[in-house]
């Protein structure tokens, strides 16, 4: 094999490995996938740059940037095989719509802070894509999203287009509104709407994190897992207490929830 280990490789080190492990004298297993095999992987390795982000380990970052890298690399070289377009085709049109996107930079238009160039670049992006109404901007955030980050994306969309609340508190009349409706079909033994209302109700509470710039999808993220922290607790004190979790009533259960969140504090 004609390839030199070395101590430092180079972007042109990196796709000439991933050539020869797609090659026939190279890997069985990296030969066989297509973009479809490796899709999940994609997904995997992007959580784990976010995840490395979040504990603010830098060197779990360096590494994961890596395997995001690697999923670029791959895609890009099936492409190429495919003669389609290669790895260099996909650093000249990213590079393209940065130039193009940044006319306040490469360009001659003016943009003196951060909320003229996001408008800016709605508008090129909006052009670039043919999109004719804000509907369509609307409609082009990808389906593939989590569902919380996917209807915050289309909240903002839809505040740049005019329609929004006017203020935060008509965003939480809004969902007690939906809490109440919800409420008076439980009440009812309505059940076909319930389904509908939860769903309201999420939009709503979405909103009301939009409102106070609060990522929702990650502030329930870190919820769940202060619920699971939570969980052991009461768990392991209902252990030493000799208490059967599964047939404790109501009352005992609220108890240890309560000790356990009050240690918390």
């Amino acid at each position: 094999m004609n390839f030199s280990i070395k101590e430092c490789y180079t972007m042109q080190d990196f796709q000439e490995i991933m050539k020869i492990l797609r090659s026939e004298n190279g890997c069985p297993w990296d030969r066989e996938q297509n973009h479809e095999s490796i899709r999940n992987n994609f997904l995997e390795e992007t959580y784990e740059v976010l995840e490395a982000i979040d504990k603010q380990d830098t060197n779990l970052l360096k590494e994961e940037l890596g395997d995001v890298l690697l999923q670029v690399v791959f895609h890009s070289r099936m492409e190429e095989e495919a003669g389609n377009f290669g790895f260099d085709d996909v650093v000249t049109g990213i590079c393209k719509k940065l130039i193009h996107r940044h006319p306040h930079v490469f360009g001659n238009v003016q943009a003196d802070n951060s909320d003229t160039v996001l408008k800016n670049w709605d508008a090129i992006k909006k052009e670039e894509k043919s999109q004719k109404s804000d509907t369509d901007t609307l409609r082009a955030v990808p389906t593939i999203l989590p569902a919380l980050m996917r209807t915050e994306k289309v909240q903002k969309r839809a505040s740049r287009a005019g329609v929004d609340y006017p203020d935060k508190m008509s965003a939480f009349s809004d969902f007690f509104a939906h809490v109440k409706e919800m409420e008076a079909h439980v009440a009812d033994g309505d059940f076909t709407n319930i389904e509908t209302k939860i769903g309201d109700i999420l939009f709503s509470c979405v909103n009301i994190s939009r409102f106070f710039s609060i990522d929702s999808e990650k502030v329930l993220t870190k919820t769940t897992e202060q619920f699971i922290n939570r969980f052991d607790k009461v768990e392991n004190l209902a252990i030493t207490r000799g208490i059967d979790l599964k047939c404790a009533d109501l009352k005992t259960l609220h108890d240890l929830w309560n000790e356990v969140a009050k240690d918390s504090e």
